[in-house]
């Protein structure tokens, strides 16, 4: 899939003013300052589509943005360590929970995980979450470019170990780095494969 358009739709903290269509959508979130805005923007070839920010827990809205005119991207806020109020940060829970839960055009969620380190419990709380709720996902290890290859692949398949020690398969995954474009092209292909799917029924 190439990315011809890209743009930026709205942002709201409700999913009942979510854009009013029928176009399938796919949601990107993971823990705070793992990369998320610089993925999506390596993802759809654009610099700064998505705000980056040194300072974690930038997102704090569920952004959508139209891709090519057929799909949404969803940025939704990273969950765990950000430097807001708590009460805001069980605002972010509730709308993120709900936004899950109720949004029938939420294909699937992509969990971003950072590469360089061991499977956090919050990160594992989270997919088991979607999991329970039957909400389909699929993983992105970031920021692979930190990383020497042997490195990289052992930090991976460690995850896969964790992941099935209470999961019966791993789930569809990806490994990429923003710095150097990796995995641009299997994600956007596996989203243009669904999107097939979803066009035929």
């Amino acid at each position: 899939m190439k990315i011809k358009t890209a743009e930026f739709v709205i942002s709201n903290s409700e999913v009942a003013r979510c854009p009013n269509s029928s176009l399938p959508e796919y949601a990107f979130i993971g823990r705070s300052n793992v990369g998320k805005s610089s993925l999506i923007n390596m993802i759809t070839s654009r610099k700064s589509l998505a705000k980056t920010s040194g300072r974690p827990g930038k997102t704090q809205l569920i952004n959508h943005f139209l891709i090519n005119g057929d799909w949404h991207l969803v940025d939704l806020p990273g969950y765990g360590y950000a430097r807001v109020s708590k009460s805001i940060k069980k605002t972010f829970q509730k709308f993120i929970t709900a936004y899950f839960e109720q949004r029938e055009q939420m294909i699937c969620a992509f969990v971003l995980i950072d590469s360089r380190h061991e499977p956090q419990p919050i990160d594992m709380e989270f997919m088991q979450y979607l999991g329970e709720h039957g909400i389909p996902f699929c993983i992105i290890f970031t920021k692979a470019d930190k990383l020497k290859p042997n490195a990289l692949d052992r930090n991976v398949e460690n995850y896969k170990a964790k992941m099935l020690e209470t999961w019966t398969e791993m789930p569809e995954y990806f490994v990429t780095s923003s710095e150097n474009g990796l995995g641009q092209e299997e994600v956007l292909n596996y989203i243009d494969n669904i999107n097939s799917q979803f066009q035929r029924n």
